[in-house]
């Protein structure tokens, strides 16, 4: 697929979290597939850079969340959004893709809106269940949002936002993922239940769950000592954080970097933060727990603004707690080890949580949504393209 104006087609691809960078790769991938010679400059991250963006910035380095972390770095935030400005006027992109991210974004997408130029949401942020007032904005400023989850359409279409259903990137992750053989030959032979501790990719959510995780661990534990836990950290100054808290806790637990798919295949059950890891525990069928801890205000705020019964994807997906979950201020660690205990003391209990898994998982767990994005992305500006010609 080639321009109708003759030259290659350029764009823009923004993505502030590790999980928005990795879908934004893939997106990617699947473009230059299609169109070679496609040019990709944007915000993003090193998986991105990897396979070929050029990149404005490394946004997914402050990955940051909630008031105070959005505060420390609003004066960057407006520097990037200037820097965008400029770029969209004087290296005009054909169109701007947005992934997630919804604050900055937002500013992004008004400046380009601004400048005439498309706009699109990959992976939208999840207004529906959190301050859904904000689809105004997404109304003004989008030309399109290529929806994730199959409720998504039906909620934007209602409130006016032109969308295309595409699934979600995840699964096209996942269903390619390689796992490293030689570490799950060594971990299975040690023998004994693995419970996985997954406390997230942000540095705050680390700071917040894990010390919870561990309590958690140590009721486990006390019940059952032939349990193992192995810890899942983002990067290695997490790690560093992780094992500085668990360090006094005398348990057998393990902690690495970038295992994150070889650990909850390992694992029996997992206790996770909240987020699109619950939908890679779904596609391995692992029983797990939720949490999310916050201060508060946050609990306070959710009260007020959330529009929705649960805060994990793959429960909104079953509209049933599929998934045990705690959004809280306080210690749940009680709960959170007598979910875990029931699964490794009763199979039946487990056996009857991964049939439910196993069915979702069939009904959701659709690959391909990074091509159908391209498809749809690369046949819009072509089209538009050629309207412009026309014209």
């Amino acid at each position: 697929m080639t321009l109708a104006v003759g030259r290659h087609m350029h764009l823009f691809i923004s993505a502030g979290e590790p999980s928005g960078d990795l879908h934004g790769a893939n997106l990617i991938r699947a473009l230059k597939a299609r169109h070679p010679g496609i040019r990709i400059t944007g915000f993003g991250g090193p998986r991105m850079e990897a396979v070929g963006a050029d990149l404005l910035y490394r946004l997914t380095d402050l990955a940051v969340m909630w008031f105070g972390q959005v505060f420390a770095n609003i004066l960057t935030f407006f520097r990037l959004a200037r820097r965008a400005r400029r770029h969209f006027e004087t290296d005009r992109p054909d169109a701007v893709v947005l992934i997630d991210y919804p604050g900055f974004h937002f500013a992004l997408a008004k400046r380009a809106h601004a400048a005439g130029i498309p706009v699109y949401f990959f992976v939208p942020p999840q207004l529906w269940g959190w301050a859904g007032w904000r689809v105004k904005k997404v109304r003004r400023w989008f030309d399109g949002v290529l929806t994730a989850l199959p409720f998504e359409e039906k909620w934007y279409r209602e409130r006016g936002v032109n969308t295309h259903y595409v699934g979600h990137p995840y699964y096209d992750e996942l269903a390619v993922q390689p796992l490293d053989a030689k570490f799950l030959g060594e971990y299975r032979g040690k023998g004994g239940p693995v419970v996985a501790l997954l406390p997230g990719s942000r540095n705050q959510e680390v700071a917040k769950n894990f010390s919870d995780m561990l309590s958690a661990a140590r009721q486990i534990h006390a019940a059952r000592p032939d349990v193992r836990f192995l810890v899942a950290s983002f990067n290695a100054r997490q790690a560093e954080a992780v094992r500085e808290t668990a360090k006094e806790a005398s348990l057998p637990i393990e902690i690495h970097v970038g295992r994150t798919p070889e650990i909850i295949e390992l694992a029996d059950c997992c206790v996770a933060v909240s987020g699109s890891v619950s939908l890679e525990m779904m596609y391995r069928l692992k029983p797990a727990v939720i949490t999310y801890r916050g201060g508060l205000f946050l609990r306070i705020a959710s009260w007020a603004l959330m529009t929705v019964k649960y805060i994990t994807l793959v429960n909104l997906l079953a509209n049933e707690e599929v998934y045990p979950e705690f959004g809280t201020y306080r210690d749940r660690s009680d709960d959170i080890a007598s979910h875990i205990l029931t699964w490794l003391n009763d199979p039946a209990a487990r056996a009857g949580r991964v049939d439910r898994l196993r069915q979702l998982r069939e009904e959701v767990a659709r690959p391909g949504a990074c091509a159908r994005a391209a498809d749809f992305l690369l046949e819009t500006v072509r089209l538009r393209a050629g309207a412009r010609t026309a014209a």
